[in-house]
């Protein structure tokens, strides 16, 4: 059974970090393209950041604050978000796709994607 169980929410103000964890389990690690995706109240659920083998995307309004990362060893995902800004206050979710697909595909257009987790919410607020 594949869960994807994240972590690191929470309040913060803005100009504030929060560094969002995904723990994967039941699936390899290695064998999938990991990406981070949120959703605002009233919005769609829009990518945030995609990273597979050989490449990552940004979502143009969180390049230069926001940075993917993957620790193969421990089949965790993290999203190191700094700089916050109100406009970052949505859901959070990871997700995990077929590597077939790239990082761009997965996150522009939501294709491949096999699992999701549960979501954590992050608050950016004075």
């Amino acid at each position: 059974q594949v869960r994807l169980v994240e972590s690191g929410g929470g309040l913060v103000q803005p100009g504030g970090s929060l560094r969002l964890s995904c723990e994967v389990s039941g699936f390899a690690s290695g064998g999938y393209v990991v990406g981070w995706f949120r959703q605002a109240p009233g919005k769609a659920r829009e990518g945030v950041s995609c990273k597979d083998d050989g490449a990552t995307f940004y979502k143009d309004s969180v390049k230069g604050r926001f940075t993917i990362s993957r620790d193969y060893a421990k089949n965790t995902a993290y999203l190191e978000m700094n700089s916050l800004k109100p406009e970052d206050t949505a859901v959070y979710y990871c997700a995990v796709g077929m590597t077939s697909w790239s990082s761009t595909s997965m996150c522009t257009r939501s294709i491949g994607i096999l699992y999701w987790g549960q979501g954590t919410q992050v608050t950016v607020s004075s």
